[in-house]
């Protein structure tokens, strides 16, 4: 996600980053939320670990998080049950929730 697909989000928009960082450009990503036109939600960056005196850290529309999703207890429990209904969902030909649109 370099500055030309962070350029067409949505003004007010929320960046989430969970994956890996190397997918978000992360002077892109400071210069788009440093601007306040978007917000971001991240637990990777680029540099990892990110500097302690990055602009990142310091940015009101930004939260940065530790990536420790997987070692919540429960995690696999609480993701299999909507995981499996949108399955079942699928399956019948039913719509799914929680869907997320590109707006193409």
């Amino acid at each position: 996600m370099d500055a030309k697909f962070l350029a067409r989000m949505k003004d007010g928009a929320l960046l989430v980053n969970a994956a890996r960082g190397p997918i978000v450009d992360t002077d892109a990503l400071v210069a788009e939320v440093a601007s306040g036109r978007l917000r971001c939600a991240v637990d990777v960056v680029d540099p990892e670990p990110l500097p302690a005196d990055h602009p990142l850290w310091d940015l009101e529309g930004a939260l940065i998080t530790p990536h420790a999703g997987a070692s919540v207890d429960g995690t696999l429990d609480r993701a299999y049950a909507p995981i499996g209904a949108q399955i079942r969902r699928f399956a019948a030909g039913e719509p799914l929730e929680n869907v997320v649109s590109d707006g193409y």
